[in-house]
């Protein structure tokens, strides 16, 4: 019995632990909820798969968030700030397509995966895009951290 109750404390200690490396130390994640109503002009390029659209009201993640339809109902939100480096003058991203481009140093980084195309071999630590979770309820998609 003893021996069933040590290996479930140890259980879970290990399931509870986090992983402070996989943490991107140049970003807050900050609380928010925003909603899109898919039905407004500025949020239609959602209604069909693979068109992002910057998200830049006030309160929405650190620099905005980018948003877009990845299938038929399912959607991907990523901060807009470059995950590289602080939040700076030019770390707002730009989409190009269906990639968003850091004019800091030009990373590009995918919209449908959130990972950085152009990583450099060169030993350092780089991180994907930050991601925001999306729901869909009728016509409103709601982005949230």
């Amino acid at each position: 019995m003893k021996f069933y109750l040590g290996c479930l404390l140890f259980l879970l200690s290990v399931s509870c632990e986090s992983d402070p490396t996989n943490r991107n130390p140049y970003l807050q994640e900050v609380s928010f909820r925003f909603d899109l109503n898919l039905n407004l002009p500025l949020y239609n390029r959602l209604n069909t798969i693979g068109n992002p659209v910057y998200v830049d009201n006030n309160g929405v993640g650190t620099r905005g968030a980018f948003v877009m339809r990845t299938g038929t109902d399912t959607f991907f939100a990523f901060e807009a700030s470059c995950p590289n480096h602080a939040p700076s003058s030019c770390s707002t991203m730009t989409i190009d397509g269906q990639n968003v481009v850091c004019p800091c140093e030009g990373f590009t980084y995918n919209l449908f995966t959130g990972q950085q195309l152009d990583r450099p071999n060169d030993g350092s630590r780089y991180y994907d895009l930050l991601f925001y979770r999306a729901t869909q309820s009728g016509n409103v998609v709601t982005i949230f951290n």
